[in-house]
């Protein structure tokens, strides 16, 4: 009798418990999704000691872990991974491999693995525009976005910091490719702005800035694209991109150029505009992108 007293009661319990069980199944959060990276983002120049350290310390890469450097900017792409290897090394990371992917050339699945699960992948400096031909949107640019959306760093220096944007600015001067690096002057459809890697949606990114004088360059992109931020990083110096915010690192400046009343005048093949903000942020400064 007590027997039947126990499984009953056993029963009784369970007939409760259950649908509680399922109750709180079902109304049980979801798992969050994996937060993004960060991007490390270099204007050029000499990669101080305390830049590289300051990397290494926002990707969490130690001396067990690999980094991936994307050499595919540069004209001589093998010297690049060599340059960026000894850069690491002066701050104790060993395992640097280099993944130089050509136009229309194999894309093994291995590399492709190997990139989604590196801690840091690092695109060097050199000509964007070529970095862009051979990544276009195929399965490379889509394993430097997987990796970001995993928590990986993605870094980049000079043409590495340009291909950041989603609107990028190549370096190509349209009216007068006689002024090859150099930009007197503030005029519409001058300054080529194509298709970059799409790190960042509002930004376009500019680099050498301070160093080689590009505002007119920049002011043109901005008039031009006023629903854009547009910022400058002098060489030495990094914008480290987390979330929807960024901090400046380094050495120099970034300059910071808005639009928020959309101005946009020509006349006489000038361009103008009123009412554009500029912002000067030292090292240690951090800015909201909204």
């Amino acid at each position: 009798m007590k027997y039947k007293l126990v499984t009953a009661f056993s029963i009784f319990v369970a007939i409760l418990i259950f649908p509680l069980f399922g109750l709180a199944q079902k109304n049980f959060p979801k798992p969050s999704k994996p937060s993004m990276g960060h991007l490390f983002i270099i204007g050029g120049g000499e990669k101080t000691e305390g830049l590289m350290k300051e990397l290494l310390k926002v990707s969490a890469v130690g001396t067990d872990d690999y980094v991936i450097i994307l050499p595919m900017s540069s004209e001589d792409p093998d010297s690049s991974v060599i340059f960026a290897q000894e850069d690491f090394a002066s701050v104790g990371i060993k395992k640097v491999v280099g993944f130089n992917f050509t136009e229309n050339g194999p894309v093994p699945q291995s590399r492709l693995d190997s990139m989604v699960n590196a801690k840091l992948i690092f695109i060097t400096g050199g000509d964007q525009s070529r970095f862009m031909k051979i990544v276009g949107k195929g399965p490379i640019y889509k394993a430097i976005h997987e990796a970001y959306k995993k928590g990986s760093t993605i870094a980049g220096t000079s043409a590495g910091a340009a291909v950041m944007s989603k609107k990028m600015i190549t370096g190509n001067t349209l009216k007068h490719p006689e002024n090859s690096g150099r930009y007197p002057t503030i005029e519409p459809g001058n300054i080529e702005v194509i298709e970059g890697l799409g790190m960042l949606d509002k930004l376009i990114i500019d680099q050498h800035f301070i160093k080689r004088q590009r505002l007119n360059r920049l002011i043109s992109v901005l008039l031009e694209n006023p629903d854009e931020t547009c910022v400058g990083i002098d060489e030495s110096t990094a914008l480290i991109v987390t979330g929807n915010s960024f901090t400046v690192a380094g050495e120099n400046q970034v300059i910071v150029l808005r639009n928020p009343t959309k101005s946009k005048n020509i006349e006489r093949n000038l361009l103008g505009g009123k009412g554009l903000q500029l912002d000067v942020l030292l090292p240690g400064e951090t800015w909201d992108v909204k």
